[in-house]
């Protein structure tokens, strides 16, 4: 038991002797590995910028001849996470359309699920980006030397690949579902447009090109995480050993990694 405690308080000790000695080192950023781990921290925050800043409204023309000739403007007013059913539509101040109390009608649809994963796996993917470069830049010696650290970093990247994928494509899907939910089809779904005394237009909706932009960034995403992972795995022990056992063999010297 006590050669044990002793392995254990060894391995700290020297653990914290590597972390202790942080040392910039700007070279890995030169390579594949960490460049491309800075493009991928700069593809994370467009991600989650583009959707998770977005706010928007929708509005309607409304009129009920004869009592009202002129159209009336009512708005519902949305936005990130995207609760349509939560948007409720709202006249003008002091304004009385067609006897109508424009407050209980909302919009269909709740896709707060798909943004809300899309924007949180974003922010963690952008953590884990700033965590991995302090790593390749302050700790270079630590990364190298360990056979864990690399074959960690690998994993995450196939999973991080994956759910880019997931996330993404659930998102593009909701985003059509929203586009859908605010365009002319509110008119047919609103009950008060369906009585013959009230006439109802669609109006305009805010342009959601930068939710475009934000389905383009993930499977951008996608793309990066899914290229670097060959460049992470020429860092682990399962590509190791097939470049460096002829060398050892030959007693000469392995050649480096890639960082």
């Amino acid at each position: 038991m006590a050669p044990n405690i002793y392995l254990v308080r060894q391995r700290i000790s020297r653990l914290g002797q590597r972390m202790s000695g942080f040392q910039i080192n700007l070279n890995p950023l030169k390579e594949p590995l960490g460049f491309i781990k800075v493009l991928e921290w700069i593809a994370s925050i467009f991600a989650f910028a583009t959707c998770g800043g977005f706010k928007g409204q929708t509005e309607i023309q409304v009129n009920c001849p004869p009592t009202i000739t002129e159209n009336k403007t009512v708005t519902a007013t949305f936005g990130y996470p995207f609760r349509l059913n939560e948007a409720s539509f709202q006249p003008p101040p002091g304004v009385n359309i067609c006897d109508v109390n424009w407050k209980d009608y909302v919009l269909i649809g709740d896709y707060s699920s798909s943004a809300q994963f899309y924007v949180t796996f974003a922010v963690f993917v952008f953590l884990y980006c700033i965590a991995a470069l302090l790593l390749y830049v302050g700790y270079t010696s630590l990364y190298l030397d360990s056979r864990k650290l690399p074959m960690i970093d690998f994993v995450v990247t196939l999973v991080a690949t994956f759910l880019w994928l997931v996330s993404t494509s659930a998102w593009a899907k909701a985003l059509t579902d929203i586009k859908i939910a605010t365009g002319h089809n509110i008119v047919d779904e609103l009950s008060p447009c369906k009585k013959k005394a009230v006439l109802c237009y669609f109006g305009s909706v805010t342009s959601m090109g930068s939710l475009n932009v934000s389905v383009i960034f993930g499977f951008l995403n996608m793309i990066l995480w899914g290229g670097n992972a060959w460049f992470v795995y020429k860092e682990t022990s399962l590509h190791s050993p097939s470049n460096t056992s002829a060398p050892h063999s030959q007693g000469g010297i392995p050649p480096p990694t890639g960082i």
